[in-house]
């Protein structure tokens, strides 16, 4: 039998450059509030979006000279922590083609590659979708 996507409330589509503009903080930020009023949710990233799990940029940010000390998280670490806080409200997709484009194929575990011909199937599988970021 072939897989489908699981139901949810709201499906994120995450597309375009991220460290570009405030999309990263945006949909993280989004995502959490989601998820802490109890919704299923699920991420789809496309173009330049699937950096935001790609396991290349390990757990933290490079140090900032003005704060040496302070460790700062990575966005694959932030995704990594919300997919093991909320294995079943939570599912994170970024689209194979794009990944593979882009030299990002190697994601966190935790994210499942998926062809783009499939995201209508996520589509379906959602009550409400909404775009951040360029189409």
């Amino acid at each position: 039998m072939a897989w489908t996507p699981p139901r949810t409330e709201v499906l994120l589509q995450l597309s375009g450059a991220p460290h570009q503009t405030e999309l990263v903080g945006s949909a993280l930020r989004l995502t959490t509030s989601l998820l802490d009023r109890g919704a299923r949710v699920q991420v789809w990233a496309c173009g330049d979006a699937t950096r935001l799990t790609w396991a290349g940029l390990g757990d933290t940010k490079p140090r900032n000279y003005a704060d040496w000390d302070r460790e700062y998280p990575s966005a694959p670490r932030i995704v990594r922590e919300l997919l093991t806080d909320h294995p079943d409200r939570l599912h994170w997709y970024v689209c194979a083609f794009c990944s593979e484009e882009r030299g990002t194929a190697d994601q966190i575990p935790q994210v499942r590659r998926r062809p783009l011909f499939k995201f209508a199937e996520h589509v379906a599988a959602a009550d409400k979708c909404l775009t951040l970021g360029v189409c």
